[in-house]
């Protein structure tokens, strides 16, 4: 697609990673993490972050936690207040300091001038990119990215959203040690720990067996990969929300819980 930045194979960078990872304590450290390698474009994330929180620049805002007061499996009173997935996006600009090819790449895609692109123009922008994804790992990135399953995102969400799948991108080659284009178990458990989540045997074997479709490899491609991570990512964030003591426990309503694992299951 004209306008945008040149594809360049694995040319990404991750700027940080949380002190600890979240989660299962593994028995192996996690992996220290890299800056961008040669050829890493657009280049490094505007310093401008506001809204941001999930540790490193261009990270997806943290989502507001839920805050409807009622029982679990009853129905809210009226006017109980929750955040609603399909809300309504508000327009958003390009931070200060984007790359222009970031500018240029989103404004190709939104061909219509309503400063949103939907999901389709999304998968078509990124696929200029050589970044191919599935409409379903579209979706997550939407709504991780916006806090809603409204399927549109906008200039500030997309600059975000740009610069996370170069970190997630220089992961995935960092550890498809032999280029096959695949990482298995192993290299997924170790790819997950430099992203700061760290995952029991358990629940590894279930994204292979979730992520493998083949179910004979016990490897992942980049495309699952993306969608893996996002899950984890996202699932870890809603819970840390409700575990205010990091102590690895927390507690949900029926409506908290289902308006946290539903957009994953929808998508």
């Amino acid at each position: 697609m004209a306008g945008c930045p040149p594809g360049g194979g694995y040319g990404y960078g991750y700027p940080g990673q949380p002190p600890q990872p979240y989660g299962y304590a593994p028995t192996a450290p996690p992996y220290q993490t890299e800056g961008a390698p040669p050829g890493g474009k657009p280049g490094k994330p505007p310093k401008d972050s506001t809204g941001s929180s999930g540790g490193y620049p261009g990270a997806p805002p943290t989502a507001v936690p839920y805050q409807g007061g009622y029982q679990p499996g009853y129905p809210p009173p009226p006017g109980a207040p929750y955040s609603s997935p399909f809300a309504a996006l508000m327009p958003s600009a390009f931070p200060p300091g984007t790359d222009p090819n970031v500018v240029a790449c989103f404004q190709a895609a939104d061909q219509d001038g309503s400063g949103f692109i939907d999901d389709k123009e999304l998968q078509r922008a990124l696929s200029s990119y050589n970044q191919a994804f599935s409409l379903r790992t579209v979706h997550l990135l939407m709504y991780l990215f916006t806090n809603s399953n409204a399927r549109k995102i906008g200039p500030k969400e997309f600059t975000s959203l740009f610069y996370s799948l170069q970190n997630w991108r220089a992961i995935f080659e960092r550890f498809d040690r032999d280029r096959s284009g695949k990482i298995d178990a192993n290299e997924l458990r170790d790819a997950l720990l430099s992203l700061g989540f760290s995952v029991s045997p358990v629940v590894l074997d279930l994204l292979i067996s979730k992520y493998d479709p083949t179910g004979k490899t016990r490897a992942i491609n980049y495309d699952n990969f993306i969608e893996c991570s996002l899950v984890v990512k996202g699932l870890t964030e809603k819970f840390k929300e409700k575990d205010t003591s990091y102590m690895g426990n927390a507690t949900f309503n029926y409506e908290s819980f289902m308006l946290t694992v539903l957009p994953f299951l929808i998508a």
